[in-house]
């Protein structure tokens, strides 16, 4: 049970929207009432989630991995060794915070702009909040692959159903590439479960079991090379990032905004949580590898942003280039640059997730994302153009806004075990920079190159937008409760304190 509750809180917070998902089925043609009820259930869950806070400074329960402050223990499948175990310290707390946060924003998205199965769109947006909990909460890697494998059908049907393009065949690769790394890292999976149990005689999922594996270094880099894969194409690291650019286009905004703010977290967790801690012999060599991929992610994706003509794909490669830093920070596994990989992580759900927002609010007033139809937005709608150049500037790094943080701890705590890598990730802080004001420059200022008559915002977007902007300036100017929640759990991941 979980510490000082008497409460099964961590369950809750995986059932809740699962339960709440299944519920919304029946509601096909009640369009208001399913969109209340998601919201309800959405909010009751962040609540919930912001609940947990509350329990970050006290003791480890009886039977938990230290640092973790919530943790259940169950018997599952006795007798495979599968149990139903999940713990909260602080890197997964963010992490649920995040989730929360983005998945109730993400209804507010869907509103007004699922007009056709509308039961069914909140139903998917909620059972995939109950996949992204599971993935974020689980120390059983059975119960964690699980999980993983959970998430991904609800995007599958969010963008084949309600994506618009060529949305079946960007949801046929998205799936096709995500499945063909879980295939293999399950082959791992069990590899290393039977290994285990032969040294052992005990057959374990455990996390905190399979941690004390003893494994040749052949057999260790095979392992974690599956778990890297899998990892790496959900980040998405180059060349793995084939798929997103083709989903972001064609998903709904709420599927864009849980795409970019949540799903290409859980490959960064999974390599955090589960990657390095299993394989850490296999993780130090191929960390020249990984390396050389973020860097790569970081200037092709900064690169490419700037040849696109739709915002949308444009906001996907920075996408890309963004995730790269925090591949980089998990890379040199440093205090500094382990614990700027996380803030970053929730920096990048914040601020993209506001990017895909405003796009999809452009979108649905001009029918159009081309940049070029744009211009002289910040005389006709003030509101959106404030938040757009907020938004644009924070992914951009400006100080005092919350990129800037994480992308500056990233590269501070990488500079002293890799001087060229670092040299080389800090023209992808350049780049942003100058895609961002040409972006900004074209769309709010430049002369108006069609009479497009724009609405400003509602009060409904407004209130999405100003939340999202509260937390990008908080995070940019005062990151440190953030940071003392990192603390604990960085320092026991790599041994040092941040």
């Amino acid at each position: 049970m979980s510490a000082m509750s008497g409460l099964p809180i961590l369950s809750i917070l995986v059932v809740l929207p699962l339960l709440g998902g299944l519920c919304l089925l029946p509601l096909g043609r009640r369009a208001e009432l399913a969109k209340v009820a998601a919201l309800v259930l959405g909010g009751a869950e962040f609540l919930l989630a912001c609940g947990c806070w509350l329990f970050a400074a006290s003791p480890s329960p009886a039977g938990a991995p230290p640092g973790f402050f919530l943790f259940e223990d169950h018997s599952w499948i006795a007798a495979y060794g599968i149990r139903y175990t999940l713990g909260m310290d602080g890197i997964s707390l963010l992490m649920v915070l995040l989730t929360a946060l983005v998945t109730m924003l993400a209804v507010l998205v869907s509103w007004r702009s699922i007009h056709s199965r509308v039961g069914l769109h909140f139903s998917l947006l909620l059972l995939m909040e109950s996949g992204i909990m599971g993935v974020f909460l689980s120390l059983d890697l059975f119960l964690f692959y699980l999980f993983w494998e959970v998430m991904l059908i609800p995007m599958f049907f969010l963008i084949g159903i309600w994506g618009h393009g060529r949305n079946l065949y960007s949801a046929m690769k998205f799936f096709l590439f995500t499945l063909s790394g879980s295939l293999l890292m399950l082959l791992a999976i069990i590899s290393l479960y039977l290994i285990h149990g032969a040294q052992s005689g005990i057959y374990s999922f455990a996390l905190t079991a399979l941690t004390g594996t003893t494994l040749s270094p052949a057999t260790g880099l095979w392992l974690y090379a599956a778990f890297l894969l899998a990892f790496a194409i959900k980040f998405p690291l180059v060349p793995l990032h084939t798929w997103l650019p083709d989903a972001h286009t064609d998903a709904p905004t709420a599927g864009s905004v849980i795409l970019a703010g949540l799903l290409l977290k859980t490959g960064a967790y999974g390599l955090i949580r589960f990657g390095y801690p299993l394989f850490p012999e296999a993780a130090r060599m191929l960390t020249p590898l990984v390396f050389v991929l973020a860097v790569t992610g970081i200037l092709y994706g900064s690169w490419v942003a700037f040849s696109q003509k739709d915002m949308k794909r444009l906001v996907a490669y920075s996408s890309i280039g963004h995730m790269g830093f925090v591949a980089l920070g998990i890379a040199a596994w440093t205090p500094v640059a382990l614990s700027g990989a996380v803030l970053q992580m929730v920096n990048h759900g914040l601020t993209t997730s506001a990017l895909f927002a405003l796009v999809g609010m452009l979108d649905e007033r001009a029918h159009t994302r081309e940049i070029e139809a744009f211009g002289g937005l910040w005389g006709k709608i003030p509101r959106f153009s404030t938040f757009f150049m907020i938004f644009a500037m924070a992914s951009a790094g400006l100080p005092g806004l919350n990129n800037f943080v994480g992308e500056f701890l990233v590269l501070a705590g990488t500079l002293k075990i890799a001087p060229l890598t670092t040299a080389l990730a800090f023209i992808g802080v350049i780049l942003p920079l100058v895609y961002t004001v040409l972006l900004v420059q074209k769309i709010l200022f430049q002369e108006e190159r069609r009479p497009l008559q724009l609405a400003d915002l509602n009060p409904r977007e407004f209130a999405v937008l100003s939340v999202l902007a509260l937390g990008d300036f908080y995070l940019g100017l005062h990151p440190t409760p953030l940071l003392g929640m990192l603390k604990l759990p960085v320092a026991l991941l790599t041994g040092g304190m941040p």
